[in-house]
């Protein structure tokens, strides 16, 4: 069916942000939708009811799609243990502690697993709203990448790139992904987003019309910066969180999904995420 794969510059860019409010967004607008992410690592996890282990960030993704959290969304879990090594959880389950270097050999076995997985929700949903992980410009990991632009050609997915203005230097970080891509891997990159703006946005516009004529890609969205009351998995966290260490109420995460709906619809071209999905 259609995809989407939100990819960004850096870790704690948005883009798990980001595949939440699609989640929401699609399903308000009454499309069968489920989120995917073929790896993780992250200290954080969240349990199913029936046991199992899986990334915090899709079980609230498939909670903003209406869905129960299934493994299937998350297949690869790695939790660190130590500074080079981790649990590898598959599909919910403990596979084995495996250090770093051990872990990067391992990757190929795991692509038909990934792609077997990838394809089962793919037939049981509308869209599937994929997301990667860091950044795909990392060029010492990228022959065996899986969840980035190697995902993203195992899932014939168009990607949009989301980058961090908060931090500084959003536009050198967009052009310097883009560019280090392989020329096939740029053409999947359809849509930038700025993400967690802060001011008047019409002092972004020169620098929007310049990055899309260096790339030849449109600028689909500016998102402020905006604290919503979402549980974070990642360490570098904006702002303190009260979901972060009390678990949060299902009427209260259903407000905050709404809120994030709302500001999404606003600051990011919809319709021409809607376009590049192909929906029949």
């Amino acid at each position: 069916m259609a995809n989407i794969m939100i990819q960004g510059t850096t870790s704690s860019a948005g883009k798990s942000f980001i595949c939440t409010a699609l989640c929401r967004i699609f399903k308000e607008d009454g499309y069968k939708v489920a989120p995917f992410k073929s790896q993780n690592m992250s200290s954080k996890y969240y349990e199913t009811k029936e046991g199992y282990k899986m990334s915090t960030a899709q079980a609230l993704q498939a909670k903003a799609a209406g869905i129960e959290p299934n493994p299937n969304m998350n297949p690869i879990l790695l939790i660190p243990n130590s500074d080079t090594g981790s649990e590898v959880i598959i599909k919910g389950k403990l596979h084995k502690r495996m250090e770093a270097l051990e872990y990067f050999d391992y990757k190929d076995e795991l692509k038909p697993m990934i792609e077997g997985t990838y394809r089962k929700l793919d037939r049981e949903y509308q869209i599937v709203v994929l997301e990667g992980a860091g950044s795909p410009a990392e060029i010492n990991l990228k022959d065996k990448d899986i969840v980035n632009m190697g995902m993203a050609e195992i899932a014939h997915a168009p990607v949009l790139l989301v980058a961090d203005i908060d931090r500084g230097g959003v536009f050198a970080s967009l052009y310097g992904t883009v560019m280090l891509l392989e020329e096939e891997e740029r053409t999947r990159i359809k849509g930038l987003i700025i993400n967690k703006f802060r001011g008047d946005k019409k002092l972004l516009e020169t620098g929007i019309e310049m990055i899309e004529k260096l790339l030849n890609i449109p600028v689909i969205g500016t998102i402020p910066f905006s604290p919503l009351e979402l549980v974070d998995e990642d360490s570098l966290i904006d702002y303190d969180k009260n979901c972060n260490t009390i678990v949060q109420g299902e009427e209260e995460m259903e407000e905050e999904f709404k809120k994030l709906s709302k500001l999404i619809r606003k600051n990011l071209n919809i319709e021409y995420v809607y376009s590049l999905l192909k929906l029949d």
